[in-house]
């Protein structure tokens, strides 16, 4: 029995459930090769062009910006640069339509081409041989690349594969009807697009490339096998006509009989497919430098008179691509973007090609008639048929006007690929598409609700936690918790002890406890390293008692510390009023006899002398009652500060008076040169 890798060697395919058979109308635009449009008055470049964050904005509103010069600069959450599409000036930086059925504005840059087409430094190379895989991927990164298919998601991410990669789907099916861009594009740029495809195998190292194409291409097939070869791990498979099997999941199935298990993706089964147009963007990027500015768009249907693919600049305006292929509007004129079963009808014509824009479609009312109204489904099972999900379309479309979201969930709302299969065969013209559409933004957004609500609970519970602890904190920082201290810190204090009773062994008891304290104090917080049992206690208790008997015996001593302490005031009182007496004397001799007062002033010089030595002899004592009463609770600091005061006025008294009176040899001297009068020599 053959394994899978000789059956796919051989070239066997296999076949997916459910699919249609619409009108493919692709005869319209594939007549004529890629043309070329003229420089639109300006381009309308939006930030966000593909799955991911917006890049941060490197130009500023005036600026001039040459071809293929980066705007933004990539971040994370799989974020892509964009690029100026031509030379030319920033003109405004701001909201715009966006290409979505909405058209919500994004923010855009709008450049105003200068004609010139002039061109920033671009790095061309002939080889990839030196080039790491890194370093690949890097320039894939840089250069903006992403899936061109029509989901958008950057190359880079899926390059940078963790997984084993045994298949590497090149997706040329394009099952679409109208569309046409990928098979003119392979047919003239088949050797291109070969390149790319080799530059993904060098990054990725699968053992085959298989390359999707379906029959009704046959020139795009002979194209591609011409340029692939020459190397024989690229496989080009023409696999039947039926809608979707350009489909991802689909066309895994067709060409490896693999299937993606629900939730997964395909590097779950060690597949990775690219789109053709994604692999011409990487040959033009690593091989000649330059970024994603440019894509094939088809633009057809019955309004347009020259319908054709066209090479059209990322951010050129849909009116620019339509007025330049002759656009003829009828009445109620719809223009799609996409193709008729998977595009959107677009709000205005005013917005620009993006990097998953593919096709342009602009029917009158014959060509697609306008879906008519809503009917009550018949039951007949004609969209559970068409599936190529094998889901159940009409359980979920129940359960999606139901807003029953778990159901939906319960019955894989979330592996429809949104092909519009079912909305087509449906006999009542049912948008179901819509439904699933609508019903998967209200999960995503009560998902991502419930995520900020989860979050918003922890940051309040993490909150409430610290203010709590904040709280017993200020409510215990008077107490200092006891901890086991490091036997270092005990030897410490072991030490200190040591070294104080043998500096002071004569120290009583009150004392020695004194040191130790002032010891643990200079080593530190150790009042829990103390050893508290029953020899402690009674230790303790010998001092306290013999600290009480040391007061009481103090307190006997200095009973009669208040009599002392009027004593010195009175002595104070005296010793004032006698240095006041004696000047008063001395004044009133002065003017009646020099020698008198002479005689007076050294008399009361002498008295203030001895009261100043009275106050000084009563001053020891003073201080012993003073140090005695520091002990006691009631005021005994009161007691030495009036005797300090007292000796201060004594002395200042004494100083006084000798400052007053001069001596009583210069009084006689004076008055014996002084003339009669005796009030000239006072």
């Amino acid at each position: 029995m053959e394994t899978l890798l000789e059956q796919i060697e051989n070239g066997k395919l296999w076949q997916f459930p459910g699919g249609i058979h619409p009108p493919e109308q692709k005869f319209v635009s594939n007549k004529t090769g890629i043309g070329v449009l003229p420089l639109p008055e300006y381009l309308v470049l939006p930030l966000k062009q593909h799955i991911g964050a917006n890049g941060q904005l490197l130009v500023n509103k005036g600026e001039h910006v040459l071809k293929g010069q980066v705007l933004t600069r990539p971040g994370t959450n799989w974020s892509l640069p964009i690029h100026a599409p031509t030379s030319g000036t920033i003109t405004d930086i701001k909201p715009m339509p966006s290409a979505h059925p909405s058209a919500m504005p994004e923010l855009s840059i709008i450049l105003t081409p200068d004609g010139e087409e002039r061109w920033c430094e671009l790095t061309a190379r002939d080889s990839i041989a030196d080039l790491d895989n890194k370093a690949l991927i890097d320039i894939l990164h840089h250069a903006g690349i992403a899936g061109m298919g029509g989901a958008g998601f950057p190359t880079y991410v899926k390059a940078d594969s963790a997984k084993q990669i045994e298949f590497l789907v090149v997706n040329g099916v394009e099952c679409e009807p109208y569309i046409t861009a990928d098979d003119m594009l392979m047919r003239e740029h088949a050797i291109e697009i070969i390149a790319g495809i080799e530059v993904m195998m060098t990054i990725l190292s699968p053992q085959y490339t298989l390359v999707g194409i379906e029959d009704n291409k046959p020139q795009a097939i002979e194209a591609m096998r011409a340029a692939a070869s020459h190397n024989d791990k690229i496989l080009i498979r023409a696999i039947p006509t039926k809608y979707p099997s350009g489909g991802e999941k689909q066309l895994i199935k067709v060409l490896t009989s693999k299937e993606v298990p629900s939730g997964g993706i395909p590097a779950d089964v060690g597949v990775l497919v690219q789109n053709v147009g994604t692999l011409f963007a990487v040959n033009e990027a690593v091989y000649k430098g330059k970024p994603l500015i440019q894509r094939v768009v088809t633009v057809t249907g019955n309004t347009i008179h020259k319908p054709q693919n066209v090479w059209a600049l990322l951010g050129s305006e849909i009116k620019h691509l339509l007025n330049s292929q002759g656009f003829s509007p009828v009445e109620d004129q719809r223009v799609i973007m996409g193709g008729p079963m998977m595009g959107f009808t677009l709000p205005t014509v005013r917005i620009p090609v993006v990097k998953t824009t593919n096709c342009i479609l602009a029917p009158d009312n014959k060509e697609l008639a306008v879906a008519g109204q809503e009917q009550a489904c018949i039951r007949c099972s004609a969209c559970a048929d068409a599936c190529p999900q094998t889901l159940l379309p009409q359980q979920l479309q129940w359960f999606a006007k139901g807003k029953e979201h778990d159901k939906l969930e319960e019955y894989n709302l979330f592996d429809c690929i949104e092909c519009g299969a079912c909305s087509y065969v449906c006999p009542s013209e049912i948008p179901l598409v819509q439904y699933y559409r609508v019903a998967k933004a209200e999960i995503r957004e009560q998902k991502l609700e419930k995520v900020k609500a989860e979050r918003a609970k922890e940051r309040f519970e993490a909150r409430k936690v610290r203010l709590e602890r904040e709280q017993e904190e200020r409510q215990n920082r008077h107490k200092k918790p006891a901890r086991s201290a490091p036997a270092k810190d005990k030897a410490k204090v072991s030490e200190a002890l040591e070294r104080v009773k043998k500096k002071r062994p004569e120290q009583s008891a009150v004392q020695a406890a004194i040191e130790r304290a002032k010891a643990k104090k200079v080593e530190g917080d150790t009042s829990a390293l103390e050893p508290d049992n029953s020899a402690v206690a009674a230790e303790r208790a010998k001092r306290k008692e013999q600290a009480r008997k040391y007061k009481e015996e103090k307190s006997q001593s200095t009973s009669e510390a208040p009599k002392d302490a009027v004593a010195a005031a009175i002595a104070r009182a005296k010793a004032k009023k006698a240095a006041k007496a004696a000047e008063e004397s001395n004044n009133s001799t002065e003017l009646k006899d020099p020698k008198k007062a002479a005689v007076a002033a050294a008399i009361a010089r002498a008295k203030a002398k001895k009261e100043a030595n009275n106050v000084e002899n009563t001053q020891p004592q003073i201080d012993e009652v003073a140090d005695d009463n520091s002990a006691k609770p009631d005021d005994p600091r009161k007691a030495a500060v009036a005797a300090a005061i007292a000796r201060a006025k004594a002395k200042k008294a004494a100083k006084a008076a000798e400052e007053m009176q001069p001596p009583a040899d210069e009084l006689v001297e004076n008055k014996d040169a002084e003339p009669e009068d005796p009030r000239k020599a006072a």
